[in-house]
């Protein structure tokens, strides 16, 4: 699992707000897609320019995830550099790319366990969950002495 953290947290809930506010989505555009919308957050790299640097290399973002070097220079791989370092694994940038991480699918509403991939309300929908899981995961470990549960909440919320 993603490495739980206040930033990944905020960008996994900024990408499901942007989208469920009509931003461009298109699963087939590596820089509007499910992958490349949480890079444009994390990263603040227009669609264009995410979309420009996975041209230098073939293949779809789990192609690119399972190609990337972190020494080879390539644009995307710099994109996919910044994107790990948030705490994000490369499997899980995968199974965003197909909305099917098993530990975040087993979350959602049972009617809705089973997301298209490129359905924009569905991304939403997955990206909030992630955000929900990691946030769970990241106050059930705070140090009890630390930070009393209800003020971890409002401290993730702002």
């Amino acid at each position: 699992m993603a490495n739980s953290n206040v930033e990944l947290i905020r960008a996994l809930r900024e990408t499901a707000a942007r989208l469920g506010k009509g931003a461009n989505y298109q699963w087939g555009h590596m820089g509007s897609c499910n992958c490349g919308h949480l890079a444009q957050t994390i990263t603040k790299y227009s669609k264009s320019k995410i979309h420009g640097a996975a041209m230098w290399r073939y293949g779809d973002w789990r192609e690119q995830l399972r190609d990337y070097c972190p020494q080879s220079g390539l644009p995307l791989d710099e994109v996919i550099d910044q994107m790990l370092d948030m705490g994000i694994t490369r499997q899980e940038l995968a199974y965003l790319e197909t909305l099917s991480d098993p530990s975040v699918c087993q979350l959602l509403p049972q009617e809705k366990r089973y997301l298209q991939h490129n359905n924009r309300d569905d991304v939403v929908l997955y990206l909030n969950t992630w955000a929900k899981t990691l946030e769970k995961d990241l106050i059930d470990n705070l140090p009890k002495q630390e930070i009393p549960h209800q003020h971890a909440v409002l401290i993730l919320s702002s």
